[in-house]
């Protein structure tokens, strides 16, 4: 009784976080998979015992494509299915710039310390941190990072754009937490900056932390 209590609640904010994307900040959001009560527990609505993302990934084939940027849209959706993660697709209305937790909140602070302007800046219980771009220019992202002298993929900095998506607060993910704004969207920022424009300090962030990881284990 007391997980399903939670699962109602959880339900509740959900929807709201939902309209509130697509009516005050013009995003589509699309409904995901979901967390079920299951003997006291939860589990994930795919029916995955193993599932690598449980409540917090796409319901199935096609679901960009039932993305929805109307308040009234999404709260039809959340009510048919209560407790569905929110999934942003990016390549829309923003792309997303995916890096590790601590190379983010690094960069994030020196960013702001710099006057970069900035978007929206997601961070996941699996410890990344997402920052939000102008969409369709997180195409270039390796090349920007190579003229850096660093690899993207070594430095472990991803740009997500067209067939990805974000998962959007207060999305839990299973068992290890919610989904967090680390800076909330707001009036300041509601323009988002270019993808070039956060290259330079996040690659160093990603470039140091990859390099003190390496340190760590010689």
């Amino acid at each position: 009784m007391e997980v399903t209590k939670i699962l109602r609640q959880r339900g509740e904010q959900l929807l709201d976080a939902a309209v509130r994307y697509a009516e005050e900040r013009h995003w589509a959001v699309c409904p995901g998979t979901w967390l079920e009560a299951a003997g006291g527990a939860e589990r994930c609505s795919c029916g995955d015992a193993g599932c690598a993302s449980p409540g917090a990934h796409p319901a199935g084939p096609g679901w960009a494509g039932r993305a929805t940027g109307s308040g009234a849209a999404a709260h039809r959706m959340w009510s048919k299915h209560p407790g569905a993660s929110i999934l942003l697709p990016t390549g829309r209305t923003f792309d997303a710039i995916d890096v590790p937790e601590s190379a983010g909140f690094l960069a994030l602070a020196r960013m702001e310390r710099m006057g970069v302007p900035l978007g929206p800046v997601t961070r996941t219980p699996d410890r990344r941190m997402l920052f939000f771009v102008l969409p369709g220019t997180t195409t270039g992202v390796d090349a920007l990072v190579g003229k850096l002298d660093w690899r993207a993929a070594a430095i472990d900095l991803v740009g997500r754009g067209d067939g990805h998506y974000v998962t959007a607060p207060p999305t839990r993910v299973g068992g290890r937490g919610a989904v967090q704004w680390a800076r909330r969207p707001a009036s300041v920022n509601r323009w988002l900056p270019d993808a070039e424009e956060l290259i330079s300090p996040l690659a160093y962030a990603c470039a140091r932390e990859a390099a003190d990881a390496r340190a760590r284990l010689s």
